[in-house]
C-alpha cells in the first residue's frame, strides 16, 4: 500500500529534514507485518515528494491477530490503506508526527504547502470529507470503479489532500483517521489505545465535528474505551446515544458541566467583561458569546493556530458589527505582564494552569493576579485523586499536562495566590463527586478584596 506526502515549499527538499528521511537514499524498516520503504519519486527545489511503500507479508500478516475477521488468504490488506499502513508511519516518521526536527526546528513549527495522496483507501467520498475537511484540507475523494464487465463503483476511493498545514499535524491527521475510515485494526485494541488517541488528537479532535465517530472507530467500538476517551476530550456538544451509539447517561459530558460551572460563577461575581485566558481553539467562547450581558469578550492564548481555529469556531468573518463588536482574540502568553488584560470584571483559566511547567507558574500568577488584577478570577484543574475512575488512564489525563493536583494541592496553592495578591478564594468540586475521590474538576472562585490588597 501506498501513501506520498508533497511539499512545494522552497526549498521543497527541506521535507528530508522534516521527515528526518533524506531525499537521496531508500530507507526500509522492518514491521511486524512486512517491510516499510521511504523513498523520494521527486526531490527539487520547487517540489519534493515522500512516499511510504508498505510491503506487506502474507505469512506475517496471519501471524498478528486478525481484527478484520477477513479469510487468510484472499482479503484487501495489502493494497488498501488502514491501520497497517497507520502503525508502519508512526514507525518510521517517528520524530515527525512529534514536530521535531533537529535541523529545521522553526520550519517543523511552520504550516507549509502539501499535498497527500492516498491511491487505495476504504471508504466513501462523503465520509473522507467530513473526516477531513473540518482540519483545513481541501478534499478530492474519486470512487474507484470495479472492471467494465461489472460495472458501478467499489467501495474504495482514490484521496487528495492539499492545504497549509504543518507536516506533524497532517502526520497525525493521517495516523487517526486511516483506521477510522477503514474501520478495523490488525490488532488487538488495549486501553492504552486511548492515550495514542488523545495524544495525536491533540489540538484538533476535541473540536472536530465527528469526534465521537472518531472515537468510536479508533478504539474499535469498544464502548468502555469510548466512553472514557470522549469524557477526556474538550467536547463541544453533548454526547448523544444516536451519535455515538454509546449507552444513555443521564449526566452530560464533563466538558460541558465545566462550562456551566464557569458561565455560574461569572454570574454570580456579576461580570459583563471576560477574559478567557489560555483559550485554545474557542470551545468556552462559544459559549460565552452567548450570553447577552457579556459586554465585552476577549479570547487570550500564545497559539496563533488555537485563534485561528478560534475564529473559525465563532465564525467571526460571518457574524454582523455589533456581535463582532463585542469579542477579541489576542495573542499574548499568560506569564507576561500585558496591559492588554487589564481593567475587566473577571478572568477564566479554564484547564490551563495544568500546561505550565510549576517553575513557571509564579509567573503566570504574578501577571493575571498582580499585574493584569481582574475583579474575579476562575481557575479550573483536573482533581488528580479522581483518574483511577477512568479506565484504561495511565499517567495523566493529557499528554501535555506538566502535573495535576490533589485537592489538598490545589487548595494550598489558591490560598497562598489569594493571600499573595489581596483576594478572598472559595473552591468547590464539578462533575459528579464520589464519596472518597471528589469530583474529577476542581473549580477556585478567588474575588479581589480591596480591604486585603
Amino acid at each position: 500500500m501506498l501513501l506520498t506526502l508533497t511539499t512545494t515549499h522552497r526549498p521543497a527538499t527541506d521535507l528530508g529534514y522534516l521527515l528526518v528521511k533524506h531525499p537521496g537514499k531508500v530507507h526500509s524498516f522492518d514491521v511486524p507485518t512486512g517491510t516499510a520503504h521511504v523513498l523520494y519519486p521527486e526531490a527539487e527545489e520547487d517540489r519534493c515528494t515522500a512516499a511510504l511503500l508498505l510491503d506487506v507479508d502474507p505469512q506475517r500478516l496471519r501471524a498478528q491477530r486478525d481484527a478484520f475477521e477477513l479469510s487468510q488468504y484472499v482479503n484487501d490488506r495489502p493494497y488498501a490503506a488502514s491501520s497497517l499502513l497507520a502503525s508502519a508511519l508512526a514507525k518510521v516518521f517517528r520524530s515527525a508526527l512529534r514536530g521535531a526536527s533537529r535541523d529545521r526546528p522553526e520550519l517543523a513549527a511552520t504550516s507549509i504547502p502539501l499535498e497527500i495522496h492516498v491511491p487505495v483507501l476504504r471508504g466513501t467520498p462523503e465520509l473522507v470529507s467530513r473526516l477531513f475537511t473540518p482540519l483545513g484540507w481541501r478534499v478530492t475523494a474519486t470512487p474507484i470503479p470495479f472492471e467494465a464487465e461489472i460495472g458501478g463503483d467499489s467501495r474504495y476511493v482514490d484521496v487528495h489532500l492539499s492545504g497549509e498545514l504543518r507536516v506533524a499535524d497532517a502526520l497525525n491527521h493521517l495516523y487517526v483517521l486511516l483506521p477510522v475510515l477503514d474501520d478495523g485494526k490488525h490488532y488487538w485494541v488495549a486501553p492504552d489505545e486511548i492515550e495514542k488517541l488523545l495524544r495525536s488528537g491533540e489540538g484538533w479532535l476535541a473540536a472536530h465535528p465527528e469526534k465521537v465517530l472518531i472515537a468510536r472507530r479508533y478504539l474499535a467500538h469498544r464502548r468502555s474505551l469510548a466512553t472514557t476517551a470522549l469524557e477526556l476530550l474538550e467536547a463541544d456538544q453533548p454526547v448523544t446515544e444516536e451519535e455515538a451509539e454509546l449507552p444513555v447517561t443521564r449526566r452530560a459530558p464533563l466538558a460541558e458541566q465545566r462550562r456551566e460551572a464557569v458561565l455560574a460563577a461569572l454570574t454570580e461575581v456579576g461580570a459583563s467583561r471576560v477574559l478567557d485566558l489560555g483559550c485554545g481553539g474557542g470551545a468556552l467562547l462559544t459559549a460565552l458569546v452567548k450570553d447577552r450581558s457579556l459586554t465585552e469578550i476577549v479570547g487570550a492564548d500564545v497559539s496563533t493556530r488555537s485563534l485561528e481555529q478560534a475564529a473559525r469556531r465563532l465564525r467571526l468573518d460571518r457574524l454582523p458589527e455589533r456581535q463582532k463588536d463585542r469579542i477579541r482574540l489576542i495573542q499574548t502568553a499568560l506569564t507576561y505582564r500585558d496591559d492588554r488584560l487589564r481593567g475587566f470584571d473577571a478572568a477564566v483559566l479554564m484547564e490551563v494552569i495544568e500546561h505550565i511547567d510549576l517553575p513557571r507558574l509564579p509567573a503566570l500568577e504574578a501577571a493575571v493576579f498582580g499585574h493584569a488584577r481582574p475583579t474575579a478570577v476562575i481557575v479550573t484543574t483536573p482533581n488528580v485523586e479522581y483518574n483511577v475512575h477512568y479506565e484504561g488512564l495511565t499517567g495523566m489525563r493529557h499528554s501535555d499536562h506538566r502535573f495535576e493536583w490533589t485537592r489538598a494541592e490545589f487548595a494550598a496553592w489558591a490560598e497562598s495566590v489569594a493571600a499573595a495578591h489581596g483576594y478572598t478564594v472559595t473552591i468547590r468540586g464539578v462533575g459528579e463527586a464520589d464519596e472518597t475521590t471528589g469530583a474529577p474538576t476542581q473549580l477556585a472562585l478567588f474575588t479581589f478584596s480591596e480591604m486585603s490588597a
